[in-house]
């Protein structure tokens, strides 16, 4: 995905995905307003996956699926506690929530569950801005 990249596209790309993760997050009040708690937790994972690629791309870690993202985030930052394992375990709960709410059929989000699930996400995403910088 990153070959021929020059260190200026490198952190482009890098502020494009910061930018995504923080706008998608954005959407979350909207979507929960109108009830549409599915959607809202398949953007919450985006935003949360928007910010792991970030990290990922910032550091020179291809990967070329979410499961592989999924996975570096856990082999280069979690099992290294520069990420915590409770936002690991965030990561890969929205990454499940978001393949059933996709996937399976009749599996319905509550707005309890965006609750919890935005609260997560804003802390992981925090945990990768703080990388970031």
């Amino acid at each position: 995905m990153n070959e021929g990249l020059t260190d200026d596209n490198y952190e482009d790309l890098v502020k494009y995905r910061r930018d995504r993760a923080h706008e998608t997050l954005a959407e979350i009040p909207y979507l929960k307003e109108r009830g549409y708690y599915n959607t809202a937790t398949n953007r919450l994972y985006y935003a949360c996956y928007y910010a792991a690629s970030a990290l990922l791309i910032k550091n020179h870690i291809t990967t070329n699926t979410h499961a592989g993202v999924k996975m570096m985030l856990g082999l280069h930052f979690v099992s290294k506690g520069l990420v915590s394992k409770e936002s690991g375990r965030a990561f890969s709960a929205l990454f499940d929530s978001r393949q059933h709410s996709d996937y399976d059929e009749f599996v319905y989000s509550t707005a309890e569950e965006v609750d919890e699930l935005y609260a997560k996400a804003t802390k992981f995403i925090d945990e990768i801005e703080s990388l970031l910088k």
